[in-house]
């Protein structure tokens, strides 16, 4: 055989130099925006719209070059033909993201004047960018890694927790952080009312849903019925199921004594549970359903040979091969409870929907961030959680 006939093919070349096209594009999106929209905004007050700073002028031109060379880092390695290289640009976007609340940093100690208390740094249209594109960077990389979301999840702990000592300790002069410790009581009992919502209304949901499910196996004809219902509840907007549930529940409360003791009212906790818990039916009870049909009969049959009841059989057969599913459907659930009560502060339920409304109200988007980014950071941690937890259960998961 010649030397010729040694070499591989052009197509053979083709096929093993395959660049990330993905990454490519988001890493010159960043690039672009990094220098074409502002970094940060400077007002002097919270009344008073801020001047914007691009870049440059925020942190400099060492900076600049800084940023620029990790966006052109994670382009070049996103080129490279290996798989081996996804570590190291792992590493560039995790270095990016460290370094990124170290920028609001410098930027305030450069734009904001010492002499002005009142003076608010804002975070510009390019910062948000290049943060929520990185996010996609991340997720692009953990799946061609194929890293397990547990993994994933104490990354992104590690990377909060220096985020919020940069807050606490350097960033003072963020409006952000000056909305926090304006309403540092309010935004605790805000967050308290949001978990303890969401965390009953996932409750109940579970076991709603566990119940249809196990009813609709048993008896087929009620599974058209249910979930052509638990569809139409899904077709109703969130605004208009809370305004429907106002009337009904205010009679209650007036003819009924006993549940107006318990506090049932036209407006509060009780129309947002029961909305939340109608809206979270359908995702609970369709992968219960699913969970439990997808166990194989051939498992089943070979606990009934062992001598197992029916009982038996679903409480240590059935339901632990379903629970990943079931998890699934608890996350889904979870995540979706999570941003929908935030519309039940409209009709008087609390949580972090109040600051995202209050802060509409008076044009002040420094607040409506306070109740938007906790929202954002309580369905990452518990998608990321559960899902963690259902990969960690499926057979094989261990390893």
């Amino acid at each position: 055989m010649s030397l010729i006939d040694a070499l591989p093919s052009p197509a053979a070349i083709r096929r093993r130099w395959q660049p990330n096209v993905v990454l490519l594009c988001l890493s010159a999106v960043m690039l672009v925006a990094a220098w074409s929209f502002h970094l940060v905004t400077v007002a002097p007050n919270r009344i008073v719209t801020g001047t914007g700073f691009g870049m440059v002028a925020a942190i400099g031109w060492p900076g600049g070059v800084l940023v620029s060379l990790l966006f052109i880092a994670m382009a070049a390695l996103a080129w490279l033909p290996s798989t081996r290289h996804y570590r190291a640009l792992l590493g560039v976007i995790t270095l990016t993201l460290l370094l990124m609340p170290f920028g609001l940093m410098v930027a305030g100690h450069w734009l904001i004047p010492p002499d002005a208390p009142q003076a608010r740094l804002g975070i510009g249209t390019a910062y948000w960018t290049v943060l929520f594109v990185l996010l996609l960077c991340l997720v692009e990389v953990r799946l061609r890694l194929g890293l397990s979301r547990w993994w994933t999840a104490l990354l992104l702990l590690g990377i909060g927790t220096l985020w919020w000592l940069c807050a606490a300790f350097g960033l003072q002069s963020l409006a952000l952080v000056q909305e926090f410790q304006a309403r540092e009581r309010q935004f605790y009992r805000a967050l308290s009312q949001h978990i303890v919502l969401v965390s009953s209304a996932v409750s109940v949901s579970v076991v709603l849903g566990m119940l249809l499910a196990m009813l609709m196996r048993r008896y087929r004809r009620l599974q058209t019925v249910a979930f052509g219902l638990l569809n139409f509840l899904q077709t109703i907007p969130s605004l208009a199921l809370f305004g429907l549930l106002l009337a009904p529940l205010a009679w209650l409360a007036a003819n009924v004594p006993a549940l107006a003791a318990m506090g049932v009212s036209g407006i509060g906790n009780a129309p947002a549970l029961i909305a939340l818990i109608a809206y979270s039916l359908l995702p609970m009870v369709r992968n219960t359903y699913v969970a439990l049909e997808e166990v194989s009969a051939e498992t089943l049959e070979a606990a009934k040979a062992m001598g197992m009841r029916s009982p038996q059989r679903f409480w240590q057969v059935r339901l632990p091969l379903a629970l990943p599913v079931l998890l699934e459907g608890v996350r889904v659930t979870a995540v979706q409870a999570i941003g929908l009560t935030a519309v039940a502060a409209l009709i008087g339920a609390g949580g972090l929907g109040t600051f995202i409304f209050q802060g509409l109200g008076q044009a002040a988007m420094d607040m409506v961030l306070l109740g938007a980014l906790p929202i954002l950071v309580l369905a990452l941690i518990v998608d990321a959680a559960l899902g963690a937890l259902a990969e960690a259960l499926r057979p094989g998961g261990q390893q």
